[in-house]
């Protein structure tokens, strides 16, 4: 018998799941954000948290909780808008789910199941942060990251690789080896670029030393591999670096799958600085060369998304994260952000927009007096159409 709390709360549940989502009032002509999270641990099916079974579960428990759902990779496939998105168990064990909609910014439901990824080997303790690719070659690729134990006495150290699936239908998952980068003992936030280089796969990189703390590397790196049925990266060279006093200078990563334009590949990555509070995470935008992708084009100074107000708050405070967007055929952009580990939102622009502000910003002029100059003259031109001096 099923229990008869679970159709009052499915009853709930349903009310969050056919809800709107409206704009807010937040203004910056870049994009736009909307007032409630796509996806949030309320989301999840409540078959997959409750024994629905009355004899069973008397007291309709959690027997396998969630904590968090965030951090999705995005694409549009057979006319849905598919988010990948890493959920949380109360457990702290991540796994990937699709939640698919017919709409970019709400409506959003998961599917029956999660995706039954397949392991490589049996050490593998943890998944998360998937970027989705349609690559030319026909696959959808899902690229994340792999976290095992680093075997020593201090059982919060870990070493974290770029593990590499394929499918056709965001069901049925192959698992290929894990990507090698012959010069980096570490890698997270890797992304594979939708088309060939020079006949090879293309990956957005980000060459650590450690698993938290990035040590000599040197910022987002990209390389080459001949085939991706065993990945091997012999050279990284850097794209987006690390500077001093900059929303990167503790690291900064590979967010979404970069977008092909007419001006070039647009990038939506992340930031990482430190601040007495801790790291503070912030998403920013650069351009690379469409013919020469390691080469960046346009990088405008500071930051495109901060958490604001609420987004603050979470498991993981300060912090907005993206690893997943969604450009449709009339340039409409979906900007799938993450904030505080803890439930993603939608930031809605479009491709122009995004093109005028990388190309159209300043970039960072790295010092005080310069970034003065900078807002200066910007205030001079400004007075000068308006008739003040």
């Amino acid at each position: 018998m099923i229990h008869e709390k679970y159709y009052e709360l499915l009853n709930v549940q349903e009310e969050l799941l056919s809800a709107g989502n409206s704009k807010t009032s937040f203004y910056n002509g870049i994009y736009d954000r909307y007032e409630n999270p796509v996806l949030t641990r309320e989301h999840i099916p409540l078959h997959w948290k409750y024994d629905l079974n009355k004899d069973t579960n008397p007291y309709f428990q959690e027997r396998l909780g969630i904590n968090a759902v965030f951090n999705a990779g995005a694409i549009k496939l057979n006319g849905k808008y598919c988010l990948v998105a890493r959920v949380e168990g109360s457990d702290r064990k991540s796994f990937f789910a699709v939640a698919e909609s017919d709409k970019g910014t709400e409506g959003f439901r998961f599917r029956d199941y999660p995706v039954r990824l397949p392991e490589l080997t049996d050490d593998e303790t943890n998944v998360y942060d998937m970027r989705l690719t349609q690559h030319e070659d026909g696959w959808v690729y899902g690229v994340f990251c792999v976290e095992k134990s680093a075997g020593t006495a201090d059982l919060s150290e870990a070493v974290a690789s770029a593990g590499i699936a394929r499918t056709k239908d965001l069901v049925n998952w192959e698992r290929l080896p894990d990507l090698v980068t012959k010069r980096s003992p570490q890698q997270r936030n890797v992304c594979l670029l939708p088309e060939f280089v020079d006949g090879k796969y293309a990956f957005y990189t980000r060459p650590m030393d450690g698993f938290i703390e990035t040590g000599s590397g040197g910022g987002i790196g990209f390389g080459l591999a001949d085939d991706i049925t065993n990945a091997v990266i012999d050279e990284e060279r850097m794209t987006s670096i690390r500077r001093y006093h900059t929303i990167t200078e503790s690291k900064n990563g590979a967010g979404a799958t970069p977008i092909k334009t007419d001006r070039g590949w647009l990038h939506i990555a992340h930031g990482v600085r430190n601040t007495a509070a801790g790291l503070r995470y912030v998403i920013y935008c650069f351009v690379t060369d469409l013919n020469e992708p390691w080469k960046v084009i346009a990088e405008p100074g500071g930051y495109l998304i901060a958490p604001l107000k609420g987004e603050r708050v979470g498991d993981v405070s300060n912090v907005v994260f993206t690893n997943g967007a969604i450009a449709d055929e009339n340039g409409d952009l979906y900007i799938y952000y993450a904030s505080s580990d803890t439930r993603l939102h939608v930031a809605a622009s479009t491709v122009d927009k995004m093109l005028d502000y990388a190309f159209g910003t300043p970039a960072d002029a790295l010092r005080t007096a310069k970034c003065v100059e900078q807002r200066c003259g910007l205030i001079e031109s400004n007075l000068r159409l308006l008739g003040g001096k």
